[in-house]
């Protein structure tokens, strides 16, 4: 283990190659994110990797995490519902299987249940990732806690206990 990790902290070895063919997939991997150190004997290769490693890919990720604002909003949203469910799109029109399946499990028992689309809002995205510490969707809540994503849904479906709490919510 403590070879694997140095050799993963240690810098790229330069490239001694003969010709340009004898670049192997790997060492065109280190090549491209370290131009520099190609052998100067191969110009056309540096000029051409050069402006590869140059380019930056932006990753925009949102960081505003949960507001207390959020946090209020998710509060009175999942308390005054007694079946809320997160999900990618809306109850007729899922935007991913794991959400279709959840509202079809749902629709299957006749449960009146609200959705909300996190595809529409990034910071209720991201700021319910922070509020259920779940990183998925969907996100299924009963009785103002959170019972969790597809594949808990799916399996409290399969064993009865998903119907058992769901008629003992909808009886209170």
């Amino acid at each position: 283990m403590a070879s694997t990790t140095a050799a993963a902290t240690a810098p790229p070895r330069p490239l001694h190659l003969r010709s340009p063919s004898s670049l192997s997939r790997s060492s065109l991997a280190i090549a491209i994110s370290a131009p520099a150190l190609l052998p100067r004997s191969f110009p056309s290769l540096r000029t051409c990797v050069a402006p590869l490693s140059r380019r930056r890919h932006l990753s925009v990720r949102c960081n505003s995490g949960l507001s207390p604002e959020l946090k209020s909003t998710l509060d009175k949203v999942v308390t005054s519902n007694k079946v809320v469910l997160f999900m990618k799109g809306t109850k007729d029109f899922p935007q991913c299987g794991f959400s279709h399946t959840v509202v079809q499990i749902l629709k299957s028992l006749n449960v009146p249940f609200e959705t909300l689309d996190v595809l529409s809002n990034e910071a209720l995205r991201q700021g319910l990732k922070e509020y259920s510490s779940w990183p998925t969707f969907p996100q299924l809540y009963i009785d103002g806690e959170f019972f969790g994503g597809c594949d808990i849904t799916v399996d409290a479906y399969k064993s009865g206990e998903l119907q058992e709490l769901l008629e003992k919510t909808m009886l209170s």
